[in-house]
């Protein structure tokens, strides 16, 4: 791929569309859409219609499977197999993909990492180390780990094979339904946001959503280019990156418009809501598109279409009621 500040985004997602679809046909599922009446959410909104992306139901249990699948698929993989760091469902996605390929597959964990993630891991048959409490202490072991062995690196978000991966999924939404006037999306290292910003540009507005406990972008943004930020809370597990990728930082500079900031409070309600009117048991990272249109943090105007991506569902299902 080219350098990332000439690299023509609708063009590389449409070549990992068509990679995808000749190579992994068998591997990647196309997820539903649904669309709802605004009032079925409590919305107050005239003739607005919300529609859900049911990424959480995609192999691997999220979205990464798509930039993961991508991102081998698109590079030579050595003997020494594929190795990533990832708070849990980039590992997941990796492994998935290493299985369906036959390659070996070493996942380094953060500490913060539930349960349900590991034991996923090991079931797919990826060779799990835990390091240190979170995902930047994974990351650092990993790279050690990659230089050592020589295996393929599958970053979690900072690739541009993973970003036009995951930007399939602006591409299939586009398909499904048309498109949205507005798509709400989780961010924590940014690499589904830069995908979908990379899709949709300026014919949809893309709006980046943080838990106020890791908000990557949202500092970022304050100060004019990428820092450091303390993490943690509920879903720190999935969007636990203590800094915005420098692939998804170029796009959203260009194409988001707002970062918006929600409270582990209204995030723990959204998904609670998605499960008992929705039955849809999801993970924290996947509830915060609801939780904004639940605070009035996000207000679609009357007739608005807004996509919410429903990204995850790698958790213990007993956590979710």
């Amino acid at each position: 791929m080219n350098d990332k500040k000439t690299i023509d985004w609708r063009s590389e997602i449409d070549g990992a569309s068509r990679r995808l679809a000749e190579r992994a046909g068998h591997f990647l599922r196309e997820t539903p859409l649904w669309k709802l009446p605004a009032a079925a959410f409590g919305v107050a909104a005239p003739g607005a219609e919300i529609w859900l992306k049911l990424e959480h139901m995609q192999v691997s249990g999220s979205f990464k499977a798509r930039g993961m699948m991508n991102r081998l698929l698109a590079n030579d993989i050595p003997e020494s197999g594929v190795v990533v760091a990832s708070g849990g469902n980039a590992g997941i996605a990796t492994a998935a993909a290493a299985r369906a390929l036959g390659v070996p597959c070493q996942v380094f964990l953060p500490g913060v990492s539930p349960e349900a993630k590991r034991a996923r891991l090991r079931a797919l048959g990826a060779e799990v180390l835990v390091v240190g409490e979170l995902y930047p202490d994974a990351l650092a072991a990993c790279l050690t780990r990659q230089k050592e062995s020589g295996a393929l690196l599958t970053h979690a978000y900072d690739q541009p094979e993973v970003v036009a991966g995951a930007g399939t999924l602006g591409r299939e939404i586009e398909l499904q339904g048309g498109l949205p006037d507005a798509v709400l999306v989780s961010v924590g290292g940014g690499g589904l946001i830069g995908g979908l910003a990379g899709w949709f540009e300026q014919r949809a507005r893309v709006v980046a959503l943080e838990p106020e406990k890791a908000p990557t972008l949202f500092r970022a943004r304050e100060a004019g280019e990428p820092v450091d930020v303390e993490v943690g809370g509920i879903a720190a597990d999935s969007l636990g990156a203590r800094r915005i990728g420098a692939i998804s930082w170029e796009i959203t500079q260009q194409q988001v418009q707002h970062a918006l900031l929600l409270s582990d409070e209204s995030i723990r309600a959204a998904q609670q809501w998605l499960w008992k009117e929705l039955k849809l048991a999801v993970e924290p990272a996947a509830a915060l598109p609801l939780a904004a249109l639940q605070t009035g943090v996000y207000a679609p105007r009357a007739g608005e279409r807004v996509c919410l991506i429903v990204c995850g569902a790698n958790v213990d299902p007993a956590t979710v009621a």
